[in-house]
């Protein structure tokens, strides 16, 4: 009996280390791909406010813009307030992400459309009808614009258009194209990661009723704005760039598609020129490579081509972009509105437009998209006050 009490003490010695090393929980979904010489980095997303900011809190006086450019609160109480679509009537519809919510402004009154959604931050109008397009969730809100005290129950579109379930990058930007056709994007689901090329990483468009799945462009990480030039009908788009591969590397981008079904490259490839760290296999010369380069880790979202008559003629037919700001960065970048002009042989170029939301290392606010009123004015959100502002030129 003593022996085999004794070899009964030895085996639970022995398994005693074993049951202490259980699998450790896997990182989060942001902290994927993290170099182990990183782990203790204090660097993390920013966390989204999702409270109301009273209007007299909102920094819009501290906003920064060229000579002859003035910002106002348009709209405010709309916590995570993020992509824009606006119907004829002029009434403004909003998506946001983590508060799950769908807003309308209409006459200087804001409503809440819809909530309780898996991060509905995808919107279009289009026919009279609201596109809501959430994770893997479409919702169709028909006659909308007389109803918004009370309105009316949405056409369940979900299985027509049958998108993946996954979040990570799951979230959608969506606009009506040229060809009155639906566009969005399925984000990669991971930081970096081979993926099913078929399903992830993509622009895609549809048929207004969800038929004709169209893959427009493959190897696109995390586009989160898309606009079509108003001449050419090219299609324009901003790409967020792979986390944990150096403060100043990969870049945030700005695309062009030229033919339907180009790649630009990722996984394996970033900036048009380098080679991911951990994703091998296939070179930067077989992909498409980005039109121009907007920053390391800036977080480039909404992208608008300016059309109006307001602005001075040097905007016609730019393009204004969010920039919501970088996290996996020590000195912030971003948190700011840039504005990309062509040339004539439509080569982009650069400059700043809205500032002031950063101050050292500290941010105010987080842009994150960008919308033109019938009158020539340029609307932009911002996602952590929960307000819109509106800019105006006047000579």
């Amino acid at each position: 009996m003593l022996r085999r009490l004794l070899g009964f003490g030895l085996a639970t010695l022995v398994a005693a280390p074993a049951l202490a090393q259980a699998p450790a929980a896997p990182p989060p979904a942001w902290a994927q791909g993290r170099p182990v010489a990183l782990n203790a980095s204090p660097l993390a997303p920013n966390a989204p406010k999702l409270t109301v900011t009273p209007a007299d809190q909102v920094p819009v006086g501290k906003l920064t813009l060229p000579q002859g450019f003035k910002a106002e609160i348009y709209a405010a109480g709309m916590p995570g307030a993020r992509m824009m679509a606006l119907a004829p009537d002029g009434t403004l519809f909003i998506g946001t992400r983590t508060i799950g919510r769908v807003y309308a402004v209409k006459d200087g009154k804001t409503y809440t459309l819809a909530s309780g959604l898996k991060q509905p931050n995808g919107i279009a109008f289009v026919n009279g009808s609201l596109y809501v397009i959430a994770i893997n969730q479409v919702l169709r809100f028909d006659g909308i614009q007389g109803k918004l005290d009370a309105p009316p129950a949405p056409v369940d579109m979900t299985n027509t258009f049958n998108l993946p379930p996954e979040e990570h990058h799951g979230w959608k930007f969506a606009t009506i194209g040229p060809d009155a056709k639906l566009y969005m994007q399925v984000g990669a689901p991971c930081n970096i990661c081979e993926l099913d090329e078929n399903r992830h990483a993509l622009l895609l468009r549809y048929n207004l009723d969800g038929s004709g799945r169209e893959i427009v462009a493959r190897g696109v990480r995390n586009s989160v704005g898309m606009a079509h030039h108003p001449q050419t009908g090219q299609l324009w788009f901003t790409n967020n760039g792979r986390d944990w591969a150096g403060e100043d590397e990969p870049h945030d981008s700005l695309g062009v598609v030229t033919r339907v079904g180009q790649h630009f490259g990722f996984p394996f490839c970033h900036n048009g020129n380098m080679q991911d760290p951990d994703v091998q296999g296939r070179a930067c010369s077989e992909f498409s490579a980005p039109a121009l380069l907007l920053g390391a880790h800036t977080a480039a979202l909404g992208i608008r081509f300016y059309t109006g008559d307001m602005f001075p003629a040097e905007y016609k037919n730019s393009m204004f972009i969010a920039r919501h700001g970088s996290w996996n960065r020590t000195q912030r970048s971003g948190y700011d509105v840039v504005n990309v002009t062509l040339d004539a042989a439509g080569k982009p170029t650069l400059r700043p437009f809205m500032g002031g939301l950063l101050e050292g290392n500290t941010f105010l606010g987080r842009p994150t998209d960008v919308q033109q009123m019938p009158d020539g004015s340029l609307l932009v959100s911002d996602e952590q006050m929960g307000a819109i502002y509106r800019i105006t030129y006047a000579k």
